[in-house]
């Protein structure tokens, strides 16, 4: 099916793991008539800690998997990704819609924050490349930005830690320098929006906001990306017709087990390692033609 797409296509996902599941579910909720095949780089994950280089060709050949097998719309489920490979996918790809999660989740930041500060917690190689902070002042040339990296949100999410004291803990200690003890805050000008910028962090929305406070508004660039997808698939055409039976497919690099296994707290359905199919990207080419 290489190069065609049909309304029958799926919408091609990929992420370095299961973090990008929440996506997944943001799609699935906005596009119930969509068939989805979502890959996870396990083998091969953090991305973060990677080289932009590698981190390219690792999105190049995620996603040459994705198009051999169909996919009619990509999402790229990663804000490492989203932040390093966006342009070079586009260029190898021009006529596949290529979504990240980055742009969408700072434009609806921007329009968000009614006092142009916005605060930012992702991976700590998302918030060290600013691509937030980049993409924010594009579009708010005036906005405050702050950034925090915050890996242990990561695991606690993964392990299903998603409310209570420990996750309220874990946030308030990387939150504070944002919210309570920076500058702004000292002004008495906090924050008004923050950016949930890793994709295992919607998980941990009730947490975040017990300690940030109702007022603060949370942006999810997963459901912005999801919202983007919706309105890329009717522009060109390609949106499932109402009533068609979509599937949802899984694809991974290594340990169906644990993908699955981890999975359950990412997504509204069990999934077990049989519905999981490993796939190797090793000596899939990756350089653009």
């Amino acid at each position: 099916m290489s190069g065609s797409s049909t309304l029958e296509s799926p919408i091609g996902v990929f992420d370095s793991g299961v973090g990008g599941l929440t996506v997944l579910r943001a799609l699935r909720q906005a596009l119930p008539d969509e068939s989805m095949l979502y890959l996870g780089d396990t083998a091969r994950l953090p991305y973060g800690t990677k080289s932009a280089d590698t981190i390219i060709r690792y999105a190049l050949q995620a996603t040459a998997v994705l198009v051999e097998r169909g996919a009619k719309l990509l999402v790229i489920a990663c804000n490492t990704a989203s932040t390093y490979a966006l342009d070079a996918l586009r260029d190898r790809y021009p006529h596949l819609p290529v979504i990240g999660v980055v742009e969408p989740g700072a434009a609806t930041a921007c329009a968000a924050s009614r006092n142009g500060r916005i605060a930012v917690i992702a991976t700590e190689g998302t918030a060290r490349a600013g691509a937030y902070d980049a993409a924010i002042r594009r579009l708010r040339p005036n906005a405050v930005v702050t950034s925090a990296g915050a890996p242990l949100l990561v695991g606690l999410a993964e392990e299903g830690w998603f409310e209570g004291p420990v996750p309220e803990a874990v946030a308030r200690r990387y939150l504070a320098p944002l919210f309570e003890t920076g500058s702004a805050a000292e002004n008495g000008n906090p924050p008004d929006t923050l950016v949930l910028g890793c994709t295992h962090f919607p998980l941990l929305r009730t947490a975040i906001q017990a300690v940030v406070g109702l007022d603060v508004a949370l942006v999810d660039g997963g459901m912005a990306a999801a919202s983007l997808a919706a309105e890329a698939l009717a522009a060109r055409g390609l949106a499932a017709r109402s009533g068609m039976l979509p599937a949802t497919r899984f694809l991974a690099t290594d340990g169906a087990e644990r993908f699955a296994r981890v999975a359950q707290h990412f997504l509204s359905f069990p999934i077990d390692a049989s519905m999981v199919e490993l796939v190797d990207l090793q000596g899939i080419a990756a350089v653009a033609a």
